[in-house]
């Protein structure tokens, strides 16, 4: 059974955590990919960013249980990709997501 896609934060905590949380985050991002289930993030690899991934992710995990998280952290500096995907229409409810206001 797939879970509903739904995020248990009201448009207004989102709009009042935004900097911590999915839409932030994808603002800090050097490029948005679409994909058919979701979307691919990349950052510039450091340390503050990677640190701010992790609690983001954490945050966000508790109340999108349908969302995977897959985080990639190449050798030598490479840039840092997340990658989040879920059932069908996980990639529009992120792209409404990233561009509420």
């Amino acid at each position: 059974m797939t879970e509903p896609i739904l995020c248990a934060l009201t448009p207004e905590a989102i709009r009042a955590g935004r900097a911590g949380l999915l839409p932030g985050l994808a603002d800090r991002a050097t490029s948005r990919e679409a994909m058919a289930d979701g979307y691919r993030l990349t950052f510039a690899a450091s340390s503050d960013t990677l640190q701010q991934i992790t609690r983001v992710i954490d945050a966000e995990r508790q109340c999108c249980h349908w969302l995977r998280f897959a985080l990639d952290v190449p050798p030598a500096g490479g840039p840092i990709v997340l990658t989040l995907s879920g059932p069908a229409g996980a990639q529009e409810f992120l792209a409404a997501l990233f561009d509420a206001q």
